[in-house]
C-alpha cells in the first residue's frame, strides 16, 4: 500500500496552468439553505434592487467557481470536464464561447448555376426526351397513333444528340442506356400500332442485337407477333421459339404465353400436331380456358373422337378462381355487414369475375356445340355425353342450355318435330328454363304462322317468368298477328321496361305505331333504335318509309342515303330512291338509281318498265328495246312488253323488224286486236299483199267483239238487274248481287279470254303474277321481330366459325 502510494503524485495547489481548479466549489447562488443569510438576496427581495443587472464584481464574488464557457485569467473553459478533440489551450486562449457559429456573419451567396455548362444542357435534354416518350404513350392510349408515333420520333432524334453531347463531355461508359431502351422500345412500339411493321421490325434488331441491354430477347416475342400479322408463320414460330429459349424458366408464365402463340401459328400453318404438342404441354402445366378450347380444336382439326372427349373434361377441369356467388349474400342482418357486401357486389373485382365466368361459358358452350355432332353416331348421342359431362362439372346450369342447343340443331335439320318434342321436354323444369324454351316454341310455332299455339306458348313463357322480355315481344306478336295494335304495343312497352336494351321490342312498337298511322310516335321509335342500331338497315328503311308516309320526300330520300352507304348493293332501296327522285321531277338523278337497281338486280319488272319508258321519253328508242326484251322473257305470257318491242322498232324508223316482230307477235297472240291493226297499217304502208289477209281477221275480231258484248247484255238483262248497270259490277245498293247465270254466265266466262276495248296490248287476262324480288327491306320488313336471340359463335384464336342458334337472351 505505502509503495502504490509513493507513484500517485499530488498537483500543486499553485499550479497556474490547471483549468480544473475549483472544480468541487459551486455557485453559493444555488444554495437554498443559506438563502435567509444571503444579505443581496434579501435586499432583493424586499425592494426592487434585484431588477437591476448585477455588477460585474458581484456577480463574480457571488460564484466559487468559473461557470461552463466562462473566461477566466484569459482562457475560456471547456464545456466538459475532458478536453475535446481539437481544444488546445493556445486556440481557446481570449476567444469567446460561440458554439453556433453566430460570430462568423451570415454565410456567402450560393454560387448561380451556368446555364451554358455542358452538364446542364445534358440535363435538360434528357428532360426533354423523357417528357416526349411519355407524351407518346399518353398519345397512344387516347387513340391517337400519329401523334404518339410524332413524337416518338421526335424523342428518338433527341436522345441521339443526347447521346453525342454526353460522349464529348463524359466516357462512353456513362451513357445513360436506360433511356436508350426506353426511346427505341416506344419507338419500335408506335410504328407497330401504326402498322409500319417493317419499320418497328428494324427498331427491334437495333434492341436485340445490343448486347449492352439485358433481357433484350424478350423482345423477340414482339418481332414474332408482328411476323404472325403479316401472316409470316414460320418467321413468327422462328422467333418465339427464340424467345421461349431466352427466357429462363423461373419465369413459367411468360413461357406458358409464348408456348400458347407457338400453338396458334400451328393452327394457322395447319400442322395440327405441333399445336397439339404445344397445348398438351400447357394443360399439362398449367391448365387454362385458351389453351384447353385450342386443343379441342386442334383434335376435332384431325378427327380424333377420344381425344376430343378427354380435352372436353380438361376444359370442364380448368379453374376459374373466383368467389361463390354466396360469398355476396347478407348472412345477418347485420348493417355494417349488408353495407360491405353492397360494396363489393359490383365492383371491378366482381366484374372480372363475372367475365371470367361468362368467356368460360362461352368456350364450354362453343366446344359442346363443336364436337357433339362428331364424337357419336349422331348428333342426338353427343349433346347427351357432353350434357352428362357438364352436370357433373361446377358449369352444371349450362346442361340446360346445351339441352336448347340440341333443339336449336335439329331445327337446322329441318326436324321440326324433334326440335318441339325437345323443348316441350323443359315444361316441368325450373322458371328460368320453362321460359326459355316455351319462348323458342312460341317462335317456331309464330314462323309456321300457327299463331294460337304461338300465343299459347308465349303465355306460359310469361307465367313462367314475367320479367322475361323475350316472352312479352313474342306474345306482342301473336297479338300484333291478329291485328289488336294496342294490346301489342302494350306488351312491347312491358318488355322494354323490363330490359330497355330489348331492341326487338322497341323496332316492334315503332311498327305498331305505323300500322296505328301515329307516325310521330313511330318516328321517334326508329331515331331511338338508330342510336342504338347505328348501322341497321331495316331501321334506316323504317325512318325512310315513315318521312314518306310524313310526305317529307326530301328526309325520305336522306336516309335512303344513309341505307345505300350501308347496303349498297339494295336493289329494292335504290329504286325506291329513283321513285322518290322520279317524283320530285329530277329524271336524271332517277334514271341513275333506277339503272343502279337494274344492274344489281335485272329482273324488276318495274324497274325495267321505267327505264323502257325513260329511254322512249328521250327519243332513244334502240336503247329501250334491250328491257321491253328482258321484260318479254321474265314475263312470256304478257302480249304487252312485244309489242313495246315492235313499237320501238317502229319508232325507230325500222319498219322491217317492226313488221316482222308484229308478225311473230300475231303468231303467238292471234286474237290480239292490237297487234292487227299495226299489222294493217304497216302493210298497207309498205304496199304489201298481206294487207287484206290482215284486214279480214281485223274485222271477224272486230264482229265477234261485238256479238259478245250484246251477248253479255243480254245476260245481264235476264238475271234481272237494272239497264243502268252494264260495267259489269256485281254489287247493287240493295246488297244484292248482278251476275249473268245459266247460259249468260257460261258466255261470259268463255268471252272473257278475248281482249277488251279498254286493254289495247293484252290478248288474254290469264295474267301471271309479276316476278318480284323478295328483298330483306321489302314486305318482310313490316313483320314484328321475333325474340329470338341470334349468337355467332366464333373462334378468337384459330378462326373456327360455328353457326348461329335461336336461344333467347
Amino acid at each position: 500500500m505505502v509503495q502504490m502510494m509513493q507513484n500517485v503524485h499530488l498537483a500543486p495547489e499553485t499550479d497556474e496552468d490547471d483549468l480544473y481548479s475549483g472544480y468541487n466549489d459551486y455557485n453559493p447562488t444555488y444554495d437554498t439553505e443559506e438563502l435567509e443569510n444571503d444579505t443581496a438576496f434579501q435586499q432583493a427581495v424586499r425592494t426592487s434592487h434585484g431588477r437591476r443587472p448585477p455588477s460585474k464584481t458581484s456577480l463574480a464574488s457571488s460564484m466559487g467557481r468559473p461557470m461552463t464557457g466562462a473566461i477566466q485569467d484569459g482562457v475560456t473553459r471547456p464545456m466538459t470536464a475532458v478536453r475535446a478533440a481539437g481544444f488546445t489551450k493556445g486556440a481557446l486562449r481570449g476567444s469567446a464561447f460561440d458554439p453556433l457559429g453566430q460570430s462568423w456573419g451570415p454565410a456567402p451567396p450560393l454560387e448561380a448555376r451556368s446555364e451554358d455548362s455542358p452538364e446542364e444542357k445534358i440535363r435538360q435534354l434528357e428532360k426533354k426526351v423523357n417528357e416526349l416518350v411519355e407524351e407518346s404513350c399518353i398519345a397512344n392510349s387516347c387513340g391517337d397513333l400519329k401523334l404518339a408515333l410524332e413524337k416518338a420520333k421526335d424523342a428518338g432524334r433527341k436522345e441521339r444528340v443526347l447521346v453525342r453531347q454526353r460522349e464529348q463531355v463524359t466516357r462512353p461508359e456513362n451513357i445513360n442506356l436506360d433511356l436508350t431502351y426506353s426511346v427505341l422500345f416506344n419507338l419500335a412500339s408506335q410504328y407497330s400500332a401504326n402498322e409500319m411493321y417493317a419499320e418497328a421490325l428494324n427498331t427491334y434488331q437495333v434492341i436485340v442485337k445490343n448486347k449492352m441491354f439485358s433481357n433484350a430477347g424478350r423482345l423477340k416475342v414482339n418481332m414474332g407477333n408482328i411476323y404472325l400479322k403479316q401472316r409470316n408463320y414460320s418467321k413468327a414460330i422462328k422467333f418465339y421459339r427464340m424467345a421461349l429459349d431466352q427466357i429462363p424458366s423461373v419465369h413459367k408464365e411468360m413461357r406458358i404465353k409464348i408456348m400458347q402463340n407457338i400453338g396458334v401459328t400451328f393452327i394457322k400453318t395447319g400442322q395440327y400436331s405441333d399445336a397439339i404438342s404445344s397445348f398438351e404441354h400447357i394443360m399439362s402445366m398449367a391448365p387454362n380456358l385458351k389453351a384447353g378450347f385450342n386443343l379441342i380444336l386442334s383434335y376435332f382439326a384431325i378427327g380424333d373422337r377420344e381425344k376430343m372427349k378427354k380435352s372436353f373434361q380438361k376444359l370442364i377441369a380448368v379453374p376459374l378462381e373466383i368467389d361463390e356467388d354466396d360469398k355476396y349474400i347478407s348472412p345477418s342482418d347485420d348493417p355494417h355487414t349488408n353495407l360491405v357486401i353492397e360494396a363489393i357486389k359490383n365492383d371491378h373485382l366482381r366484374q372480372m369475375e363475372r367475365e371470367r365466368k361468362t368467356m368460360a361459358e362461352k368456350y364450354i358452350m362453343t366446344a359442346a356445340k363443336l364436337i357433339a355432332p362428331v364424337i357419336e353416331t349422331s348428333f342426338a348421342v353427343g349433346y347427351d355425353w357432353c350434357v352428362e359431362v357438364v352436370k357433373a362439372s361446377q358449369y352444371v346450369e349450362l346442361a340446360n342450355d346445351l339441352e336448347i342447343n340440341k333443339a336449336i340443331t335439329y331445327l337446322r335439320q329441318k326436324d321440326f318435330n324433334q326440335a318441339v318434342e325437345t323443348l316441350k321436354m323443359f315444361e316441368k323444369k325450373d322458371s328460368r328454363v320453362k321460359s326459355a324454351a316455351a319462348t323458342n316454341l312460341s317462335f317456331l310455332y309464330y314462323l309456321e304462322n300457327e299463331f294460337a299455339q304461338a300465343s299459347s306458348y308465349a303465355d306460359l313463357a310469361v307465367n313462367s317468368d314475367r320479367y322475361n322480355p323475350s316472352a312479352l315481344t313474342n306474345k306482342g306478336n301473336t297479338v300484333f298477328a291478329n291485328g289488336d295494335y294496342e294490346k301489342a304495343a302494350e306488351f312491347y312497352k312491358e318488355a322494354l321496361r323490363n330490359d330497355c336494351s330489348c331492341t326487338e321490342a322497341l323496332y316492334n312498337i315503332g311498327l305498331t305505331y305505323k300500322k296505328l298511322n301515329r307516325l310521330d310516335e313511330a318516328l321517334d321509335c326508329f331515331l331511338k333504335l338508330h342510336a342504338i342500331l347505328r348501322n341497321s338497315a331495316q331501321v334506316l328503311y323504317q325512318i325512310a318509309n315513315v318521312y314518306e308516309l310524313m310526305e317529307d320526300p326530301s328526309q325520305a330520300m336522306e336516309w335512303l342515303m344513309q341505307l345505300i352507304s350501308v347496303v349498297p348493293t339494295d336493289s329494292r332501296a335504290l329504286s325506291k330512291l329513283g321513285g322518290l327522285y322520279d317524283s320530285e321531277g329530277d329524271k336524271s338523278q332517277a334514271f341513275q338509281y333506277y339503272y343502279e337497281s337494274y344492274r344489281y338486280f335485272p329482273s324488276n319488272i318495274e324497274v325495267i318498265e321505267w327505264l323502257g319508258a325513260y329511254y322512249i321519253d328521250t327519243q332513244f328508242c334502240e336503247k329501250a328495246i334491250q328491257y321491253f326484251e328482258r321484260a318479254s322473257l321474265i314475263q312470256p305470257t304478257q302480249v304487252k312488253w312485244q309489242l313495246m318491242v315492235a313499237s320501238c322498232f317502229r319508232r325507230s324508223g325500222n319498219y322491217q323488224k317492226a313488221l316482222d316482230t308484229y308478225k311473230d307477235i300475231h303468231r303467238k297472240f292471234p286474237e290480239n286486236v292490237e297487234c292487227l291493226r299495226f299489222l294493217v297499217r304497216l302493210c298497207t304502208d309498205i304496199g304489201l299483199k298481206e294487207v287484206q289477209e290482215y284486214a279480214t281477221k281485223l274485222k271477224r275480231l272486230e264482229k265477234m267483239k261485238e256479238i259478245r258484248e250484246q251477248r253479255i247484255k243480254s245476260g245481264r238483262d235476264s238475271s234481272g238487274c237494272p239497264r243502268g248497270r252494264r260495267d259489269g259490277s256485281a254489287g247493287s245498293d240493295s246488297g244484292q248481287n248482278c251476275s249473268a247465270g245459266g247460259k249468260g254466265e257460261r258466255l261470259s266466262a268463255q268471252l272473257r279470254a278475248l281482249p277488251g276495248t279498254d286493254e289495247p296490248y293484252e290478248s288474254s287476262s290469264n295474267k301471271e303474277p309479276d316476278a318480284s324480288y323478295v328483298d330483306p327491306l321489302g314486305p318482310q320488313i313490316e313483320r314484328p321481330k321475333t325474340a329470338a336471340k341470334k349468337r355467332m359463335d366464333e373462334d378468337d384464336f384459330a378462326d373456327e366459325e360455328l353457326g348461329d342458334d335461336l336461344l333467347p337472351e
